[in-house]
């Protein structure tokens, strides 16, 4: 292995082979190897023009998070039942909305409540193996007595609920019903900043 990487590719062909819910490309290509040179020529299909903002939605005063739970088609097989319980999400396109425009609209339509404020934990792919998606993640501030009841547009196939759990509650569930990869990432900053998320969101006492 030599030391200094060789991070060549030549795309050789792309081809879309699927346009309907998903989009799907299929890509020839080679890229450099490791040991100098090029790697033979492989394929691979990507998913693609996949993005989205999320958001976890906490209530400090009342230690409590906000959570959405819908029907996913990815459980079917998978988990019984297939509705998974997520922080709120909306798909990006940086062309038209920032990421955060996406989920202060996302949180009003999912939810019914406003965010107050919010922060930003950061960006990650999905699943580099196969997709281009990548998801911006934040935490949000709200007053979780806002938000209720069930959500969602008819026209794009949601029923939406709001289910709401203390922390405590929700830090039990991880890798239970909290199980896919937002809101873990989430739930673990939150816990990882918990108290500069109260400093920056609590009125000082006296105050």
């Amino acid at each position: 292995m030599t030391d200094d990487m060789n991070y060549r590719y030549e795309l050789l062909r792309r081809e879309r082979i699927c346009e309907g819910f998903l989009k799907l490309d299929r890509y020839r290509l080679r890229h450099g190897s490791f040991r100098g040179g090029w790697c033979p020529p492989i394929e691979r299909e990507r998913l693609e023009e996949l993005g989205a903002a999320s958001v976890l939605l906490f209530d400090p005063a009342r230690d409590t998070l906000v959570f959405v739970e819908q029907f996913r088609v990815g459980l079917l097989d998978q988990a019984e039942p297939p509705w998974t319980l997520e922080t709120v999400s909306g798909f990006c396109d940086k062309r038209h909305e920032s990421p955060e425009e996406v989920v202060r609209r996302e949180v009003r339509e999912e939810t019914g409540c406003e965010l107050l404020d919010l922060l930003r934990i950061g960006s990650f792919f999905v699943s580099p193996g196969i997709s281009s998606e990548q998801i911006h993640l934040f935490c949000g501030h709200v007053d979780s007595r806002t938000a209720e009841g069930v959500h969602g547009l008819a026209e794009e196939g949601e029923e939406i609920r709001v289910v709401k759990m203390t922390r405590t509650e929700a830090m039990n569930e991880l890798f239970g019903r909290l199980n896919s990869t937002s809101v873990l990432m989430a739930m673990q900053w939150l816990a990882l900043n918990l108290d500069a998320v109260r400093r920056a969101w609590l009125p000082a006492e006296g105050g």
